[in-house]
């Protein structure tokens, strides 16, 4: 799996919602709403969800999740929307009916299966990596190297799990953006974040100040797609049918390469639907 060398690392607030792919923001109301399939996502967390302009300078959203959400929807014969949201609020969001489907690089954790129904998976992803300053690494040597340290991970993800759990004496600093962490620990205001490994890797790729540290920490759960428990829209079989041939055929490795052409010019953004 090839690295994500991100150039711009952006919050842009108060950005409107737009549509996936290289279509253009546009207004719903009064549309066919059963031909459209609604995707909660939040866009901070190149190489799975991200935005970039296209050749018009419009703002559009790219990644893994959302290459594999537009081949479920073309298989259903729907036109996918992307809702951006903040991801600790996606899964509820969705049982209040603002998405129809969730992809986000989401496991299945037992509170998550309480409220939502999951697919078959559809990749795993390097084990979770502990990102610190490179002039800190040498102190970083297992996990109890943390004791006493602020290490920060997004909020409602099973890496906050990690570090109440794992790393032995750390205080957890939850924030609802991976762009936030980063820029926290650039700043000084954390010693460590803890992301998924392809996300880690794209973070040091992209900055010379930071490093993984040599820690390792343990297996990853592979990511699915959430719909609402019980499936009430009957929609996972075809997921199901969808993930299977695109692991089939290597579109996900595709979908991979071609984040990867995107590397210049994709921007995080924050999640813009809380509640």
């Amino acid at each position: 799996m090839k690295k994500i060398v991100a150039m711009m690392l952006a919050l842009l607030m108060g950005l409107s919602l737009v549509a996936c792919s290289s279509t253009p923001a546009g207004d719903d109301e009064g549309g066919d709403t059963e031909n459209v399939l609604v995707m909660g996502t939040s866009a901070d967390y190149a190489p799975y969800e991200f935005m970039y302009p296209d050749e018009n300078g419009d703002m559009v959203y790219g990644g893994v999740d959302i290459s594999i959400a537009e081949a479920i929807a073309e298989d259903m014969g729907k036109t996918l929307k992307v809702e951006n949201m903040s991801f600790e609020y996606m899964l509820n969001l969705m049982v209040d009916g603002k998405c129809d489907i969730v992809l986000a690089a989401m496991e299945i954790t037992p509170d998550r299966d309480e409220v939502a129904d999951f697919s078959d998976p559809y990749f795993t992803d390097l084990p979770a990596m502990i990102v610190v300053k490179k002039a800190d690494a040498a102190q970083y040597t297992s996990m109890d190297s943390f004791s006493g340290k602020s290490v920060a991970a997004q909020t409602s993800t099973t890496k906050e799990e990690i570090v109440k759990n794992d790393l032995t004496g750390a205080n957890l600093v939850s924030l609802s953006l991976a762009t936030d962490m980063v820029n926290q620990l650039v700043n000084g205001k954390v010693d460590a974040i803890v992301l998924d490994g392809a996300v880690a890797q794209q973070v040091v790729a992209s900055n010379d100040e930071l490093v993984v540290a040599d820690v390792a920490l343990g297996e990853a759960l592979p990511y699915r797609v959430a719909v609402a428990e019980g499936d009430p829209l009957g929609l996972l079989p075809q997921i199901n049918e969808t993930i299977a041939k695109l692991l089939a055929d290597g579109s996900i490795d595709k979908f991979f390469e071609e984040a990867d052409a995107l590397s210049g010019v994709l921007e995080e953004v924050t999640g813009t639907i809380t509640e």
